[in-house]
C-alpha cells in the first residue's frame, strides 16, 4: 500500500498504443488507491498530459516549478523555453526553427559551472549569475523558478535579504500535495531543500514530473 510510486521513464521506447494503455494504468492506480506518481520523463507531451505539476531540472538542480499549463504556456527559466522551443511542429507547412536553442556544450555534472549551472548556455546570462547561485522563489501564483533573471517575474533579489522575506514553495491538499526534487512543501522549510533529504515525503492524490 504505497503512498508514493516513482515511474522512471516508464513509456520510453514503447509503442504509442502501449504508452497509452501504461499511462491509463497509472492513472487508475492514481485514483483507485490515492497515490502520488513522481514521473521522470523526457517526452514533453507525456509530462503535459499525465502531470498536476511539472518541475524542469537541469544538471540535478530545480530550474522551475509549475502547473503545466502555466509552465507550458509562459516559462519562467530560460531552459524551459529553450526545452520548449525544441518540440517540433506536427506541419510539413510550417519551417523548422532553431530559436530558443540553447548552444554549447553540456557541461560536466561531475564539476558543473559555478553558481547557476545553467549560465554556460543561457542567453541572458550576467556576472552575478557566475558567482551566486540562484534560490528557487515565486515569480507568479503557483510558478516557481531558480533564475535571477527569469523570463517571468522580477530580477531576483541580492543575495544577503533576510531569508524569512523570500517567498518558499508550499505544498497543499489534494491533487499533487507534496514536494518533487528540490523543493521541501513544509512550510516554513528553506525555499530549495536537496531532492535527495526532504522533510517531508508527498503525499496525495497527483503526478509530480520531472
Amino acid at each position: 500500500d504505497p503512498k508514493l510510486i516513482i515511474c522512471d521513464e516508464p513509456v520510453s521506447a514503447l509503442d504509442v498504443s502501449v504508452q497509452a494503455q501504461i499511462l491509463n494504468l497509472l492513472e487508475d492506480m492514481k485514483a483507485r488507491y490515492g497515490l502520488t506518481l513522481i514521473f521522470i520523463a523526457h517526452d514533453l507531451a507525456v509530462v503535459k498530459n499525465v502531470s498536476d505539476r511539472v518541475a524542469v531540472m537541469y544538471l540535478g538542480k530545480m530550474c522551475e516549478l509549475a502547473t503545466p499549463d502555466q509552465l507550458y504556456a509562459s516559462p519562467a527559466h530560460p531552459y524551459t523555453a529553450a526545452l520548449l522551443s525544441s518540440i517540433p511542429v506536427p506541419d510539413p507547412t510550417v519551417a523548422a526553427t532553431a530559436s530558443g536553442l540553447v548552444a554549447g556544450d553540456l557541461p560536466s555534472p561531475v564539476a558543473p559551472p559555478s553558481g547557476c549551472r545553467f549560465r554556460t548556455r543561457c542567453p541572458r546570462a550576467q556576472e552575478r549569475c557566475a558567482v551566486e547561485q540562484p534560490q528557487i522563489r515565486e515569480v507568479a501564483d503557483g510558478q516557481f523558478v531558480a533564475c535571477h533573471f527569469p523570463l517571468v517575474g522580477d530580477v531576483a533579489p541580492p543575495a544577503g535579504d533576510d531569508p524569512a522575506s523570500r517567498p518558499v514553495a508550499s505544498g497543499g491538499n489534494g491533487a499533487g500535495a507534496g514536494a518533487p526534487g528540490g523543493v521541501d512543501s513544509t512550510p516554513g522549510a528553506p525555499a530549495g531543500t536537496p531532492v535527495d533529504a526532504p522533510d517531508e515525503a508527498p503525499t496525495g492524490d497527483g503526478t509530480w514530473a520531472t
